[in-house]
């Protein structure tokens, strides 16, 4: 049906599918809500997710998984990571045998504690990259600069991809490290959290700024341990993602910890939020990541202790502070 199809409508994937039809190609749009399917085929407008811009008339949108992957060369991931298995193990028999698959995804799975890439490589038999980085869909659909990583093992690949996503406004660089490409934009959403609650409590500037710090350190250490490169937290899947959502209420993530902040209750900040926030999830896989690893994460475990142990956040920032000293750097 569609040169490129990109499956998930939420605000990430209708960004893409909009950049890339923009761009002139052949894309079809998948939303599981069969509700905002209609709603957007008839208005051309995402009006629970990306609501600031016109769908190009020529983008297709289905709620049919089969329609939409049946011919596309290029399949996008965008559903969010603890989705990815029930969506992709259905449309898997669906794909042709030259379908690349670029995720977009940015969480580890529960219980399985898989990275995306690798829940999509152990269902399909087909070529997976991942595109991440510092980039907020409505930034994006605005044509404001950004840049952002794809990560391929195949240097052909990379380049192909390179060239399909690259606009005068959204810059794209390559790199060959999936692993740690992918964590950076797991783990930086955990870390939004503890720096949307240090705000809330109203710490202020020194206090973000060492978060995001001490937050790349931890990141860097578990994906080291995982089998990345160190350089790659350095670049814009690492530090610049992280530093986007430790900063801004665009980021979902850094809102639901300033609502911790605030006394409001896990429950209650995830009944009236819409859209997915990634680290409310991934808080409890890499904290188990970091048991596995025997990697000392303490600002991850504090999250994950205000997430699902309900620890009042002011304390668990205190327990940080108080914790024993030792050098910066250590291995």
């Amino acid at each position: 049906m569609g040169y490129i199809s990109v499956i998930g409508a939420g605000s990430w994937g209708t960004a893409l599918a909009y950049l890339l039809s923009d761009k002139g190609y052949e894309v079809t749009l998948w939303g599981h809500e069969k509700d905002l399917v209609e709603e957007m085929g008839r208005t051309r407008t995402n009006g629970t997710y990306l609501p600031e811009i016109r769908l190009p008339d020529d983008l297709r949108i289905t709620n049919d998984i089969v329609e939409a992957i049946k011919e596309a060369r290029y399949v996008i991931d965008a559903v969010p990571a603890q989705y990815t298995r029930s969506v992709f193990g259905e449309a898997a028999s669906y794909l042709i045998d030259e379908a690349i698959i670029v995720s977009v995804a940015k969480g580890i799975e529960r219980g399985t504690l898989q990275t995306v890439s690798s829940i999509l490589n152990e269902l399909l038999h087909h070529t997976v990259a991942v595109l991440s980085g510092p980039s907020f869909a409505k930034e994006v659909i605005r044509k404001l600069p950004a840049a952002v990583t794809l990560a391929t093992k195949d240097k052909n690949v990379g380049f192909v991809l390179q060239e399909i996503f690259n606009t005068n406004s959204f810059r794209v660089y390559t790199h060959d490290d999936i692993i740690g490409v992918e964590l950076g934009g797991a783990l930086k959403n955990v870390i939004a959290i503890a720096a949307g609650i240090s705000d809330s409590l109203g710490f202020g500037n020194n206090s973000r700024a060492s978060l995001i710090t001490r937050g790349l350190a931890e990141m860097t250490r578990l994906g080291v341990a995982m089998g990345a490169e160190g350089r790659t937290f350095s670049g814009l899947s690492g530090i610049g993602d992280l530093v986007l959502t430790c900063t801004s209420p665009l980021s979902r993530n850094y809102t639901v910890g300033t609502k911790l902040g605030q006394g409001m209750t896990l429950k209650d900040i995830l009944a009236q939020t819409k859209s997915v926030a990634e680290g409310v999830a991934s808080a409890e896989s890499v904290y188990q990541l970091s048991r596995k690893y025997g990697i000392e994460m303490p600002i991850i475990e504090q999250v994950y202790n205000v997430l699902y142990e309900g620890k009042n956040p002011f304390f668990a920032a205190k327990d940080l502070m108080d914790r024993s000293l030792k050098p910066e750097f250590y291995e």
